[in-house]
């Protein structure tokens, strides 16, 4: 698949004339550190979302359309297993991922965010997994032909996820698991539910099985009326009785489920950042674009001082928050000892510095960022979500509290 996608890059480069330098310093802040590689990702990335998804990312937030086709598309290009070894999925690392992730979110953070989701279920079963489960469960999902959805929370058990009821009883070479699941992104139309469940006492207790979308027993919940993300379906899940085959549980031993679960937020967390990331940037270079344009008082509204000043803070919240999602994406590249409380910093930060930027940018655009002709208002319902979900904000300051006081 690796090499699939730098062959698209190629040919994609011979045939479209490349951008100049970015106009502006902020929106070149993009490119600052990367390689010929991570690049070429960028310049895919940015291709496919702005003639893939752009056009269409309104249309599917008003029908709540789930875009399973563009998945597909996106698939095609590696971007459903981005950090899945390559004898898989792409082979990337997870600031290439951060790249092409912040180019996607540009065009629609909502479509982004479960692209993410689905790109952290399969890392978890390329890295946990037995190779029989790998070899299983990736070839159909790296592509994108089938979904898979993370199921963590339940309807008592959200920042507390130690705390969670589901529960899988070892019956001969079966689990009977019983419970329910909430606010499962892609429920109902992914074909694998990678499900944390309890087979013992405490964090040592929890498992992680694969549940496929046809086991008996298994059932869907109204499709949630959210304020964003209304392009992917948001439902919960309900297990009564469902037969699972023991060689569904990931990495064939009980008990890991909670360290999977934790290691596959770290990801998690980084990506989510770098949605809101990748709308903001837009936001911002939207609002550039509109004071530039709409004039008052005799002249354009970019020439007043106020105006110069507030794009100059919106502009240093999208690099602050850029530095340290790439910086936390390379710590779990590295593996080093400090990259769970780099991304939940990283995480607070942006996600609570980008939805500002994009509340600024619908406030410099006056009444018109309040409609919905404007994208800006929609990526304002999207980024408010991320505050909360892969870990609530308040949440990611107790981890880095804790790694400061430990």
């Amino acid at each position: 698949l690796k090499l699939q996608f730098l062959y698209f890059i190629a040919s994609y480069t011979m045939n479209v004339v490349r951008r100049a330098v970015a106009r502006r310093f902020f929106s070149s802040g993009m490119h600052m550190g990367l390689g010929e590689q991570e690049l070429a990702f960028q310049e895919a990335a940015k291709a496919f979302a702005e003639t893939e998804i752009e056009p269409h990312a309104a249309k599917w937030d008003e029908e709540k359309f789930f875009p399973t086709g563009v998945f597909k598309k996106a698939g095609e290009l590696g971007f459903g297993g981005i950090y899945v070894k390559d004898d898989f999925g792409t082979g990337a690392s997870r600031l290439e991922a951060s790249v092409v992730f912040e180019q996607l979110s540009r065009a629609c953070p909502a479509t982004t965010a479960f692209i993410t989701i689905h790109n952290m279920c399969c890392w978890m079963v390329d890295t946990f997994g037995t190779e029989e489960q790998r070899a299983r469960f990736l070839p159909d999902t790296v592509t994108m032909e089938n979904l898979m959805s993370y199921c963590l929370t339940e309807p008592d058990s959200g920042s507390d996820a130690a705390s969670l009821k589901t529960v899988a009883v070892r019956e001969g070479n079966m689990y009977r698991v019983t419970g329910s699941k909430a606010f499962i992104s892609g429920a109902g139309s992914s074909e694998y539910y990678v499900v944390m469940v309890r087979t013992g006492e405490g964090t040592k207790g929890i498992s992680c099985l694969v549940i496929p979308k046809n086991s008996e027993g298994l059932s869907f919940g109204k499709n949630e009326n959210k304020m964003g993300w209304n392009c992917q379906p948001t439902r919960i899940i309900t297990l009564e009785n469902v037969m699972v085959p023991e060689e569904n549980l990931l990495g064939g031993v009980e008990g890991q489920g909670f360290k999977m679960a934790m290691a596959g937020l770290d990801g998690g967390r980084i990506n989510i950042s770098t949605c809101s990331l990748g709308a903001a940037q837009k936001a911002l270079d939207l609002a550039i674009d509109y004071t530039k344009e709409r004039k008052q008082f005799g002249k354009p509204i970019a020439g007043f001082q106020n105006t110069q000043f507030k794009l100059a803070e919106m502009a240093a919240k999208v690099q602050s928050s850029r530095l340290m999602i790439r910086q936390a994406a390379t710590a779990l590249d590295q593996n080093d000892p400090s990259k769970t409380p780099l991304a939940a910093m990283a995480k607070f930060h942006a996600t609570d510095k980008c939805w500002e930027v994009v509340d600024e940018a619908l406030q410099l655009h006056g009444g018109y960022g309040y409609l919905k002709d404007y994208p800006v208002e929609r990526y304002l319902r999207d980024l408010r979500v991320h505050r909360i979900l892969e870990g609530t904000n308040e949440v990611m300051k107790m981890i880095v509290s804790r790694s400061l006081l430990a």
